[in-house]
């Protein structure tokens, strides 16, 4: 079980760049390394932090995005991560402020922080600045009176004599500083086109630096103070009820506990991208659910009935993946069967006949290449046709996030029409293939895991 007023932080910048990532990973380790059962979370639809953050607890990274998922789904999905947790650790995304670009405070941090009622830590890189510092923390904390700064944290500070001004100028802003981490001290972490590099292709060095991150901050952070602050926060709104992926309407029948099908999960280092959830909603659905490394394997599980191939970064490994020509007849010959094959932008690239040039699955007359132009974005989206995911008609929201373009052929039809930011088709649908562009949270909408396992069943 959880309580309700589970303590908990949420981790907040005034904008990209500050060091959010190395205090919010650094944070939840040197909790744990307290005997602190850690529930980590992430703002916003990043894959790559919460794999990190994983690193840092022992626990599955959790999105909380109020876009993707509704406000409503924000209290119970956090709930539902923090069960059997001591307290929780919630990065947040860009500017405290800032959210889904003409949506006003939604998705933002400030507006998750708002639907947790949780104290906000503040980490500002002071690098070029003393006595601003105090109009810059002074701005944020008065801002918006429902949005509870409850410390500062100064990253980057240069010397003694810095720390000093910086803590003096802070005295006037009335918000105590928890804790300051100097420039030189500062953890790389190496990032490329997308961001960071996930966890999957760097496992020991992402151990070695979560380790850096938790010295880092346990050395220059009062991590007595943070836990009494995290402490502070209430009730979550909205009652108490966790999010659970069981559905209250699903009730399996004997031949469903006898057979589950078998749904294979394209994980490894080129298939980073999922939501926890998703492999939870699966399972609840009544799937049988189990993780294939496409760099190495070359065949799907015993008994494959259905495929999920998500995001992450196959034009990394393009070579690995074409060269694996065993693996990648077996993903066509499934599709080719029928069998319900759902994949999302990386997983979409998978299933083209190329990508930049080289051979892919083949189960769409598509082909795939890198380009300059990063597509980036929240969508609204709505199934033009029926699938193995969803119904004609079905709504969903979804996120875009690559530096690819797909030149279409021809057999297929549109999975989704999007409406911003500006009206167009997108995806397709072929047999029983889905695959989108769209990452989508699949908890906003759990009826497409149960449509999709029983297509399992009946394909």
């Amino acid at each position: 079980m959880v309580s309700a007023s589970v303590p908990r932080l949420v981790i907040a910048a005034p904008s990209s760049g500050s060091g959010k990532t190395t205090v919010a990973t650094g944070l939840m380790a040197a909790f744990a390394a307290r005997g602190l059962a850690v529930s980590p979370h992430k703002v916003g639809p990043d894959y790559i932090d919460p794999g990190y953050h994983a690193l840092a607890t022992g626990r599955a990274g959790r999105n909380l995005d109020a876009y993707l998922c509704g406000p409503e789904l924000v209290g119970p999905l956090f709930l539902h991560g923090a069960q059997g947790c001591d307290i929780a650790v919630v990065e947040g995304v860009m500017g405290l402020y800032d959210g889904a670009a003409g949506e006003g405070e939604l998705a933002s941090t400030a507006h998750v922080a708002k639907l947790l009622r949780a104290p906000v830590v503040l980490v500002v890189d002071a690098s070029s600045q003393s006595r601003s510092v105090a109009a810059l923390v002074h701005g944020f904390a008065s801002w918006d009176p429902e949005v509870r700064v409850g410390g500062v944290i100064l990253n980057k500070v240069a010397s003694d004599r810095h720390e000093e001004l910086l803590r003096e100028a802070l005295e006037q802003a009335v918000v105590p500083v928890l804790g300051v981490l100097r420039r030189v001290a500062q953890v790389s972490t190496p990032s490329r086109h997308l961001g960071l590099v996930p966890v999957a292709e760097r496992q020991g060095a992402a151990v070695e630096a979560v380790a850096a991150m938790a010295a880092q901050v346990a050395d220059g952070c009062d991590l007595g103070a943070l836990e009494a602050l995290a402490r502070t926060a209430g009730a979550v709104p909205g009652g108490s009820a966790p999010w659970t992926p069981a559905s209250p309407t699903h009730h399996p029948t004997r031949s469903d506990e006898q057979r589950p099908p078998v749904v294979a999960v394209a994980g490894g280092p080129a298939f980073t991208f999922s939501y926890a959830e998703h492999t939870e909603l699966l399972t609840a659905a009544g799937a049988e659910v189990v993780v294939f490394d496409p760099l190495r394997d070359e065949e799907l599980p015993e008994g494959t009935a259905g495929l999920v191939i998500g995001g992450g970064f196959p034009e990394v490994y393009v070579s690995e993946l074409s060269a694996n020509e065993p693996l990648r007849k077996a993903v066509a010959a499934l599709a080719e069967s029928g069998a319900p094959v759902a994949a999302e932008c990386a997983g979409l690239l998978y299933l083209c006949r190329e990508l930049d040039g080289l051979p892919m699955c083949g189960v769409l007359e598509a082909r795939a290449r890198m380009t300059e132009r990063l597509t980036l974005g929240y969508r609204d989206a709505v199934a033009v046709g029926d699938s193995v995911l969803a119904a004609a008609g079905t709504r969903m929201r979804g996120h875009e996030f690559h530096r690819t373009a797909v030149e279409p052929g021809s057999g297929a039809e549109p999975a989704w029409g999007v409406r911003s930011p500006r009206p167009r088709v997108e995806g397709f649908v072929q047999r029983g293939v889905h695959a989108s562009y769209l990452h989508t949270h699949w908890a906003s909408e759990p009826g497409v895991a149960r449509r999709f396992v029983e297509r399992c069943r009946t394909s």
